[in-house]
């Protein structure tokens, strides 16, 4: 399979995990009582705009060296999700012995960290790799002024 397919599916795929993590979340803090209502809400609109730029870049900039850096930094995000929940975990109790353990949800949501962490690293490694071997495809503009100025 050729490195930028698996690039790209690889970041789609930590993309629809990322969305049901976050819809988890929101959830969660809805079931628990966690936050005001504002602050929840908030996640969707901080979280629609960043996933659409890491879709974005995922899919119309994958050629270029800004989609790969987007989809770096989308790898990164969804490589810290498994370990900021881990971090938080600590001061309230682990996630397996908390009342959340208890709900119907919970091995969906851990079995989605352990996704998102294992599809954000894959991603990561092939971003970073893409990064250092690709020859890149020129923006429409570098060109027009190349041309011109020839």
């Amino acid at each position: 399979m050729k490195h930028k397919l698996m690039l790209t599916s690889a970041s789609l795929l930590s993309i629809l995990l990322m969305t049901f993590h976050l819809t988890q979340d929101t959830l969660h803090a809805s079931y628990a009582g966690a936050g005001t209502a504002e602050a929840r809400g908030s996640a969707l609109i901080v979280g629609v705009p960043i996933l659409v730029g890491w879709l974005w870049g995922t899919l119309l900039l994958a050629e270029r060296r800004s989609g790969h850096i987007i989809m770096l930094v989308g790898s990164a995000i969804a490589l810290a999700m498994p370990v900021i929940h881990i971090i938080l975990g600590w001061g309230r109790g682990s996630l397996v012995r908390s009342e959340f353990a208890r709900t119907g949800w919970a091995f969906f949501f851990v079995w989605t960290l352990f996704a998102l962490g294992m599809t954000g690293l894959f991603s990561l490694i092939l971003a970073v790799r893409g990064l250092r071997s690709a020859q890149w495809v020129p923006a429409e503009n570098t060109r027009l002024h190349s041309d011109q100025s020839a």
